[in-house]
C-alpha cells in the first residue's frame, strides 16, 4: 500500500485509519509528543460543567501557572484553549510585515503569520531573528530538540524590543528541563512573549489549555482578543490541580527519561540513527523512513512524518506495556523485512 502525503500532522488517527483500514485496533499513536502519563485528576464537581467558567477560577489558575512556570515579577499570565489559540491570534495583535522563524520547526507558527499577511522566512541564526520585526523560536525545538541558551534568547528579545519588535518563544516541551533553561524569569519584559503548553507534559491534550507569559499591554490585548470564557470550567479545575502538584511532575520527568532511553535502544537496534528529541519524543533518520512509516502503520502504529524531510520520523513514547511490546515486535519484523 502506498503512503499518502496527507498523513503529515501528528495525531491524525482518522486519516491513518482511512489509509490503512486493515491495521489492528487499537492504534498506538506515537505521532504526537504527548506524555504517556496523564495527570490523575479527581472527579470534577458538577458545577464546572453546568455553570459558565468562573472569572475568579481563571485568575487563580493563572496565578498557579505563574508560580509553576517560575514567571518573572513583571509577567502577566494569560490562559487560553491550548497554545494553538495563541499561535493563531498573536499574528493579528501586533501585525508584522517580516517574520523570521528559526530552523525547521513546528509549522503552525509560520502558517499563522502567513495567513495574517506577513512575509515569513526560515532562518538559521539568532542574528537573523533579531533583524526581523517578529521572531519565532520553538525552544526546545520540535522536532529535533535543539535548545538555545536562555541568556542568548534574552539578549535577542532585548535587541528586538529596542526597535519595537517581538520575540515569540514557544516552550511547549520545556517542562522537564532545568528551570534555568526557560525564559520564564524574563517574562513581562518588553519584546517577549512566552508560550507554555499544559497538555503535553500532563498527558491531557484534550483539555485544551495553554498559557502566554508576557507584559501588561500585550496581556490586555490577548485577553480582549480571546474574549470571555476562553478556558472551559473542566480545564480550569484540572489545570489548577495539576500545575500545583510539583512532586507529580518531577516523578514523571524521571520516568520519561527512562522511557526515552528505552526507546532509543529499540530504535537503534532497528537501524535508525537518532538525531535529536526531548524526553517526550525522539527524532530519527533512515533512508527507508517512508517505508518504515507504512510498515508501522499497517501494524496500527502511527509515527510522525515530515514532507520536506522524507528520511526522518518522529516517535513519541508508548503508553503501556502492551504498546511497548507491539512496537518492539513491529521494529523487529521491519528490521528483518524492509
Amino acid at each position: 500500500m502506498s503512503v499518502s502525503p496527507p498523513i503529515l500532522h501528528g495525531g491524525r488517527l482518522d486519516l491513518a485509519r482511512a489509509h490503512f483500514p486493515q491495521a489492528p485496533e487499537p492504534w498506538i499513536d506515537l505521532s504526537t509528543g504527548v506524555s504517556p502519563y496523564p495527570y490523575p485528576f479527581l472527579p470534577l464537581a458538577p458545577e464546572v460543567f453546568t455553570r459558565l467558567p468562573d472569572v475568579a477560577a481563571l485568575a487563580e489558575l493563572e496565578r498557579i501557572a505563574a508560580r509553576a512556570y517560575r514567571a518573572g515579577p513583571k509577567a502577566h499570565v494569560v490562559a487560553g484553549a491550548g497554545t494553538q489559540a495563541f499561535i493563531q491570534w498573536l499574528p493579528r495583535i501586533p501585525p508584522a510585515a517580516r517574520v523570521a522563524v528559526l530552523g525547521h520547526t513546528y509549522a503552525e507558527h509560520a502558517a499563522a503569520w502567513r495567513a495574517a499577511g506577513a512575509e515569513v522566512s526560515r532562518v538559521e541564526t539568532l542574528e537573523e531573528i533579531a533583524a526581523a520585526e517578529v521572531g519565532v523560536i520553538v525552544n526546545p525545538n520540535n522536532p529535533d530538540g535543539r535548545l538555545e541558551p536562555a541568556a542568548r534568547l534574552a539578549d535577542t528579545a532585548f535587541r528586538m524590543a529596542a526597535k519595537g519588535g517581538l520575540l515569540v518563544v514557544d516552550e511547549a516541551f520545556a517542562d522537564f528541563l532545568p528551570a534555568e533553561a526557560s525564559l520564564a524569569s524574563c517574562a513581562g519584559e518588553d519584546g517577549l512573549v512566552l508560550l507554555r503548553s499544559f497538555g503535553k507534559a500532563y498527558g491531557l491534550p484534550g483539555v485544551r489549555l495553554g498559557f502566554a507569559l508576557c507584559g501588561a499591554a500585550l496581556a490586555e490585548r490577548l485577553r480582549a482578543t480571546l474574549g470571555p470564557w476562553s478556558v472551559s470550567g473542566p480545564a480550569l479545575a484540572i489545570g489548577a490541580a495539576a500545575l500545583a502538584d510539583a512532586p507529580w511532575l518531577a516523578g514523571r520527568g524521571v520516568a520519561l527519561a527512562q522511557d526515552a532511553a528505552r526507546l532509543d535502544a529499540l530504535l537503534a537496534a532497528a537501524g535508525f540513527e537518532i538525531i535529536g528529541g526531548t524526553s517526550l519524543f525522539r527524532l530519527v533518520r533512515h533512508a527507508a523512513a517512508d517505508r518504515w512509516f507504512a510498515h508501522l502503520a499497517r501494524r496500527g502504529i502511527l509515527t510522525r512524518r515530515f514532507g520536506e524531510r522524507p528520511d526522518r520520523l518522529r516517535f513519541g513514547l508508548p503508553a503501556a506495556p502492551a504498546a511497548w511490546e507491539r512496537l518492539e515486535r513491529a521494529l523487529e519484523s521491519g528490521r528483518n523485512g524492509l
